[in-house]
């Protein structure tokens, strides 16, 4: 089951909350949008299948659908909460002109644009849609389309690769204890430390020590959002050594301080 919220409603796109309370592990019947989307996961996951193959979808992916499209979703480990980004045919076009074609099943979000996105929420709750919303929405779907024209995910290394990134991911994303490094995490699903970091690399793009800063960081931003815990404790819980090691982290994806993006976000 699907709640939608709409934040933003403008002529040439629509802005919505959407919580998937969806808990099955096989594919749902075929749907094909009328529009283009780009759908940001803000918390959970799901999988994705079109002609292009299947793929995992998560706070760290985004996809773009292509009106008439056929797409089907699973949801294996529960729900989930995204925003889905609907655009309209002619800003799609002065956005991404005609390369429609090269849309690859996910697009990697780092932690600038994860920001982003959490800025375009805020930006839609301000009511300032025609500026604020509109530029920065603009903002995030250029950078996913040069991403996907320029430097695509990568395809997949076979459906044992996938299956092995689709449980490294799932087991990050659920801070399993195995998760706490690269020779635990390999041990637990049974391969060696190499094959499961070539596999990462391979099939998201980025290696497997990246993927989980990014995810870190991800979960700093939430806590910074809520406003809700100090940087000595936040680097504790997210298993940073200390808080230098937090703040070098957060600058290096981000480009501020933890203390600047705390700020950032409140101000927002």
């Amino acid at each position: 089951m699907q709640t939608f919220a709409r934040l933003v409603t403008h002529a040439d796109f629509t802005v919505d909350a959407v919580t998937c309370c969806g808990d099955h592990g096989g594919w749902s019947e075929a749907e094909s949008p009328r529009d283009y989307r780009m759908v940001l996961v803000r918390s959970g996951r799901f999988r994705r299948r079109t002609r292009s193959g299947a793929a995992e979808v998560d706070r760290l992916s985004a996809y773009l659908g292509i009106p008439g499209e056929p797409e089907h979703f699973a949801h294996p480990d529960g729900g989930d909460v995204c925003t889905a980004i609907t655009i309209g045919h002619s800003l799609w076009h002065a956005i991404a002109g005609d390369e429609v074609h090269a849309v690859a099943p996910t697009v990697c979000i780092d932690a600038r644009l994860d920001l982003e996105h959490r800025l375009l929420v805020a930006d839609a709750a301000d009511g300032d849609i025609d500026f604020a919303c509109a530029e920065r929405l603009s903002g995030l779907v250029s950078a996913a389309v040069r991403q996907i024209v320029a430097t695509s995910v990568p395809a997949a290394g076979g459906s044992r690769d996938c299956a092995l990134v689709a449980a490294a991911r799932a087991l990050l994303h659920d801070d399993h204890p195995a998760a706490a490094g690269l020779l635990p995490l390999a041990a637990e699903l049974s391969v060696s430390p190499y094959r499961l970091s070539r596999a990462f690399t391979q099939e998201t793009g980025v290696s497997l020590t990246k993927y989980r800063n990014r995810l870190r960081v991800s979960r700093a931003m939430d806590s910074l959002e809520r406003q809700d815990t100090g940087l000595a404790e936040l680097a504790a819980d997210l298993g940073f050594a200390d808080q230098a090691h937090l703040t070098r982290t957060v600058r290096a994806h981000l480009g501020h301080t933890p203390t600047a993006v705390k700020a950032l976000l409140r101000t927002a």
